[in-house]
């Protein structure tokens, strides 16, 4: 089969593509060349911005993918671009979406009132209400919600949507284990964590595995029209995720928990932990056959290697005060 992939150079597009490459797919990536991408031997790379998708129709439709898989639609201008130009030339566009599509997520950052939603999310679970969820922080456009709806709704192009969750592993560009990692190799006795924090779940996966979720729903025709959300199975709570990776990265300290008046400010998420943002990822498991191929420790074990590698270009002191932590900490014992 022939592939199209929009964007696929950084992060978790590498992955994806070296998993359809290795299948026998032909595989093209449509990039701009920011990031190089360590991608297999034989896939075609195409120079081009996706802004600009409509000045590359002709060279991208006369590759005749069967499917395009967008791995950067950012908002609605960018998956109508997709549709438009492959409409009558693919049989099917994937578009990676995410898991900030749910209310709870907006419920979780206290803009949205109410109970909490159930959890697990599943895909039928409500969404947000309020779109351009990052418009407050001087963000690009961004709207997965107006994406899923342009690649879903079209009736001439079959659409497939995946929702990713809090993806972790080598090349993570938001470093989501570096606080931790630095405080364990840092020798910091303990990590504090609000009480609330501490029982609160949200869904991660390994970059690996969230690539060969992402494989499955371009290459399996059962996809098509369909949404699935993707991650592990079972996410912990937090308290346990940061042992987890104290144990991977041969921590020896503890995870305290600590009352919220008790909390470092630069500790604290203000977050409704009420509300837990985890998924039901049982439909691309039951439809799909998907699993993870790599356990929690390896994955684990091989992020905070990464890590302790590739530590960010800028770190903020403020978020490491040692001091104001070992004063909580003093105030526990006392």
């Amino acid at each position: 089969m022939k592939v199209l992939v929009v964007g696929g150079t950084s992060f978790i597009g590498p992955h994806a593509v070296r998993r359809l490459a290795e299948a026998g797919h032909e595989v093209a990536v449509f990039h701009r060349g920011r990031t190089g991408g360590e991608l297999p031997e034989g896939v075609v790379r195409i120079p081009g911005d996706r802004r600009r998708l409509g000045d590359h129709a002709d060279t991208l439709t006369r590759l005749a993918p069967g499917v395009v898989l967008d791995m950067i639609p950012m908002n609605e201008r960018d998956a109508r671009g997709v549709v438009e130009v492959f409409r009558g030339v693919a049989r099917r566009v994937v578009a990676i979406s995410s898991e900030d599509v749910y209310r709870a997520y907006d419920v979780v950052r206290g803009l949205e009132p109410g109970p909490p939603d159930p959890v697990p999310l599943s895909e039928d679970s409500p969404l947000r209400q309020r779109l351009c969820p990052y418009e407050r922080d001087g963000a690009e456009e961004y709207e997965k919600i107006l994406v899923e709806r342009a690649v879903m709704g079209d009736p001439d192009l079959s659409g497939t949507v995946l929702r990713l969750p809090a993806v972790y592993g080598p090349g993570d560009y938001q470093h989501r284990l570096f606080d931790y990692v630095k405080r364990m190799d840092d020798g910091r006795p303990a990590i504090l964590l609000g009480e609330g924090m501490a029982g609160w779940r949200w869904t991660h996966g390994y970059v690996e595995d969230v690539a060969a979720a992402i494989a499955l729903a371009v290459t399996d025709e059962r996809a098509a029209g369909r949404v699935y959300n993707v991650g592990e199975a079972e996410p912990l709570p937090w308290a346990e995720w940061v042992r987890e990776i104290g144990r991977a990265a041969g921590w020896s300290g503890e995870v305290v928990s600590v009352a919220e008046d008790r909390l470092p400010e630069h500790l604290d998420w203000e977050i409704d932990t009420e509300q837990h943002w985890f998924v039901d990822t049982g439909r691309i498991r039951r439809e799909l056959g998907y699993e993870e191929k790599i356990s929690r420790e390896e994955a684990l074990r091989r992020t905070v290697l990464w890590e302790r590698r590739h530590p960010p270009e800028k770190v903020d002191p403020a978020s490491f005060d040692y001091a104001a932590e070992d004063a909580a900490l003093a105030r526990l014992n006392r």
